[in-house]
């Protein structure tokens, strides 16, 4: 998990985006049925008491190029919950320091045997939107001047519910709690023992899950299957 997600133009990925004091929201966001790792998507990370909705490259850790920045040669479009608190990982500083959401619609799993994928399944929020938890980056090109933004998902042991469907890790959807989600985005917040119990797989909110044929095109192949909140 989770290497593509839905971003589509939704009411309701758009009221979460106003209700996290977002201002026209449409006009800033990267819509897409299908975003995938190293695709520019967008955040919402707060400075100075300012919250913002800006692009990150879909891949924590970038590689300095002549003209720019680029995905680094180490995998880190997802940041794994067990390294959030290790020194000298990727993921430690911009835990404290920088995180953020990732609002979108949905996002889709690919089951693999052997190496090989056997299935693929996309996730929807039923009657929703999803807050995923990020983390961000910050980077300046010394020669350009160009500040770039990067960016993860923290990914968490498989869910019970999501096993069936993929078995390695499963994505940190956040609790749509405004006194949460604030401190979350509150850069000022460095207390992450606060965010512990975030750490242990949960389902926040109902689910739709669907087979689909391939990732890029998305058709269905079987029917509906509804996956309950925990209570």
């Amino acid at each position: 998990m989770c290497g593509r997600l839905n971003i589509t133009d939704d009411p309701f990925v758009i009221q979460i985006l106003l209700d996290l004091g977002i201002e026209n929201p449409t006009e800033k966001i990267q819509f897409s049925r299908f975003k995938r790792a190293t695709d520019k998507i967008s955040i919402v990370f707060q400075e100075n008491h300012q919250r913002f909705l800006s692009d990150a490259i879909w891949w924590l850790l970038l590689s300095e190029t002549a003209t720019g920045f680029k995905p680094s040669k180490y995998t880190s479009f997802n940041s794994r919950y067990d390294k959030l608190n290790v020194k000298g990982s990727a993921a430690y500083s911009s835990y404290r320091y920088r995180r953020c959401i990732v609002v979108a619609k949905g996002f889709g799993e690919t089951q693999y045997k052997h190496g090989k994928p056997i299935h693929y399944h996309d996730f929807q929020a039923h009657n929703a939107g999803l807050c995923f938890a990020g983390l961000y980056k910050k980077w300046l090109h010394p020669v350009t001047g160009e500040h770039t933004l990067s960016c993860s998902i923290i990914t968490l042991p498989p869910h019970p519910k999501l096993t069936p469907f993929h078995d390695k890790a499963s994505p940190l959807i956040l609790p749509q709690q405004p006194e949460l989600l604030n401190k979350w985005l509150d850069e000022r917040y460095h207390e992450v023992s606060a965010f512990s119990h975030l750490l242990t797989p949960s389902m926040p909110q109902t689910l739709i899950a669907q087979q689909i044929d391939k990732p890029s095109l998305y058709n269905p192949v079987s029917e509906e299957i509804i996956i309950e909140p925990d209570r």
